[in-house]
């Protein structure tokens, strides 16, 4: 299990990423529209840098649903290979059977 803090930290960034995801997406929209001014571009510039850095979306882990680990992440089930496995042996995930000969 993953320590409680890194998971509220990683929740708190996909808050932070969601709040200002448009303001970023049009911040970014002025600074690579060539038309604009160089002014212009650049106080885009100043005012994407002024918002905070958890709020770029680079920064997110994938973490596990249900352990909060960071390693071993499978994105289509959005949890980690031991759980995983541990879901698999017990019938939870459809289709899903661990093999043994």
């Amino acid at each position: 299990m993953a320590k409680k803090s890194m998971i509220e930290r990683e929740k708190k960034r996909e808050r932070l990423v969601k709040k200002y995801a448009a303001k970023r997406a049009a911040l970014k929209e002025i600074i690579n529209d060539e038309s604009k001014p160089m002014e212009e571009r650049f106080r885009a510039t100043l005012k994407l840098a002024e918002l905070p850095r958890n709020s770029s979306a680079t920064r997110l882990h994938n973490r596990c649903q249900l352990t909060g680990r960071p390693h071993a992440y499978y994105r289509k089930l959005k949890v980690s290979r031991i759980m995983l496995r541990e879901l698999g042996s017990n019938g939870q995930i459809p289709g899903l059977v661990k093999s043994s000969w």
